[in-house]
């Protein structure tokens, strides 16, 4: 029988395969799959381009599919990775991915990603984004 992490990790893995998808752009050598927080699994993969500003993560990419497909906004469990199963940094979202989900949703800060596969060792979003800036502007009341 299957944990979810196990499920998330299938689910992402056939995307792997790294590849010029055009003389410009590189992508499917990281992978992401996501829960959402109807229990339904997104996936998402790197695109690398030569303008930076292109470029999008795994994990913004599994959240925009989500969000678009379903409307859903909340996340409860990430799981990025390589070639092999989630095993230390490079399973954490970068900073772009932590600022991109907790504007997604500041419920989000619950978020589990685990940093590794065998022991299913997982840090929070919260955690990873201590005293962020936007439970400020929220205390404002969304004023712009």
């Amino acid at each position: 029988n299957m944990d979810i992490w196990e499920r998330l990790y299938n689910a992402a893995k056939d995307l792997y395969h790294p590849q010029y998808t055009s003389p410009f752009i590189y992508s499917h050598h990281v992978v992401c799959a996501i829960e959402a927080e109807n229990g339904d699994i997104y996936t998402g993969f790197c695109i690398r381009s030569c303008s930076g500003v292109a470029n999008l993560c795994a994990e913004r990419v599994a959240a925009i599919n989500m969000f678009v497909n379903s409307g859903q906004t909340k996340i409860k469990r990430i799981a990025t990775f390589r070639d092999l199963p989630p095993s230390g940094n490079l399973s954490i979202p970068c900073g772009a991915c932590r600022e991109f989900l907790m504007q997604l949703s500041v419920e989000n800060s619950e978020t589990e990603i685990i940093t590794d596969y065998k022991t299913r060792s997982t840090i929070t979003l919260g955690e990873l984004t201590p005293m962020w800036w936007g439970y400020d502007k929220l205390n404002e009341q969304n004023k712009s």
